[in-house]
């Protein structure tokens, strides 16, 4: 019933939003003798923050179209490498690029937001990496003919991605992924797999959510799985091509988000109103292109979010050495020899706690320490980990170098 209220207040809003949009495009225009005016300045920013507040966010596009390799330009285009009803493994094909350069795949969320507000972390690894990324599925537009999408499925595509490219690929698995991609890297290793990685890096996991238990944490060990099945579960109404199925709203996530930092939201939503009054465009830009990105969310199906409660943040499976593959296969982390094995941490973190990440050591035993390597950087929280100048100029260089370093001991 919530979700068909939020589509129809949407639906309500639209006249209002038009006519937003139709006063700021008024007020604004060159035409306009008042434009220039206190008070037509004030009248078509309230109206375009009104607009930005009230609108639709869907899925961005990438917007890379180029990167720089050895100081030249080189045209990207991402296209599609492989694909399942419920990913796409999304390649940026570099015109020109060296010959050899290493894979790597980055394994962006499944937790609300679009593979697309990992933008920042393809673009730093674009120059020295062929890179790939997973874009997930919106659960709202997968047809309940998809049928099922849980944990253990996340699992089996990142085993059919990693068999896709073949031995030696580098993992980068972003927040929400560590724990299945570890449960498949183990998997893989076990079963002595030739497409096993060269190296995994884990980014502010929770791979043992336990650790240092942030307000999510303790959110999902308060509750009950009947708490969060009535409260946080519900069904996608039409015209959506989902339609019948149920799912964990990505508006929901949204609000969660939002209101463990209300203040900064607000702020930053008044600092939009001042630059538009101001006339400072790169101020707005800056916080129209930041909120397109995080106003942007996709659903979970049921099963996979309500697994990921229950393994992950509650029971700690993996953790504890006692997640079990389709309830019958052991997990074991310890089977990884081979793999590279880097963690990194951010000192601010308040979705993965210090030591959540780090936890992937002290399962994986049989890697030796010359291939593992644990970083916590300071000064930066959850986003920084991926993302910012401290992500591009302190984060990405060690794990470049941990890379080659792991290329040369093996």
């Amino acid at each position: 019933m919530l979700y068909a209220l939020v589509e129809m207040n949407r639906a309500a809003m639209a006249p209002l939003r038009l006519q937003a949009k139709a006063t700021a495009s008024f007020w604004s225009s060159p035409m306009n003798p008042a434009r220039d005016t206190d008070a037509g300045r004030a009248i078509a920013a309230a109206a375009n923050v009104f607009e930005r507040a009230t609108r639709y966010y869907g899925k961005p596009e990438w917007q890379i179209d180029t990167t720089e390799i050895n100081g030249k330009s080189h045209a990207v285009m991402p296209v599609t490498a492989w694909s399942s009803p419920w990913c796409q493994l999304v390649y940026f094909e570099t015109a020109g690029a060296p010959a050899n350069r290493p894979d790597l795949v980055i394994v962006a969320p499944l937790s609300g937001h679009y593979a697309t507000l990992l933008r920042g972390t393809v673009e730093a690894f674009l120059p020295t990496h062929n890179v790939y990324i997973t874009d997930w599925t919106d659960a709202r537009m997968a047809p309940i003919w998809f049928g099922r999408f849980d944990l253990d499925d996340y699992i089996d595509h990142i085993q059919d991605m990693l068999a896709f490219l073949g031995a030696g690929a580098h993992v980068l698995a972003v927040c929400q992924p560590g724990p299945p991609v570890l449960a498949a890297i183990s998997m893989m290793a076990e079963d002595g797999a030739d497409a096993l990685p060269a190296t995994m890096t884990f980014m502010g996991s929770p791979i043992d959510a336990r650790r240092s238990p942030t307000v999510p944490n303790l959110l999902a060990e308060e509750r009950s799985l009947d708490w969060f099945r009535s409260k946080m579960i519900h069904t996608v109404p039409l015209p959506w091509a989902g339609a019948g199925r149920r799912v964990y709203p990505g508006f929901i996530q949204l609000s969660s988000f939002m209101h463990m930092n209300w203040d900064r939201h607000v702020d930053a939503q008044h600092r939009f109103f001042e630059h538009l009054i101001e006339g400072d465009e790169d101020g707005a830009e800056k916080h129209q292109a930041f909120y397109d990105e995080y106003l942007s969310v996709l659903d979970l199906t049921e099963e996979f979010y309500i697994q990921t409660i229950e393994r992950v943040f509650q029971k700690a499976l993996l953790a504890k050495g006692e997640y079990r593959y389709r309830d019958q296969r052991l997990v074991k982390p310890e089977a990884i020899s081979s793999v590279g094995l880097m963690t990194v941490e951010g000192e601010l973190d308040d979705i993965s706690g210090i030591g959540q990440t780090q936890a992937a050591h002290d399962l994986c035993t049989n890697i030796p320490e010359a291939l593992k390597e644990d970083y916590v950087q300071p000064g930066v929280g959850h986003y920084g980990v991926f993302n910012g100048s401290k992500f591009r100029q302190q984060i990405v260089p060690r794990v470049i170098k941990f890379q080659q370093h792991v290329a040369k001991a093996r």
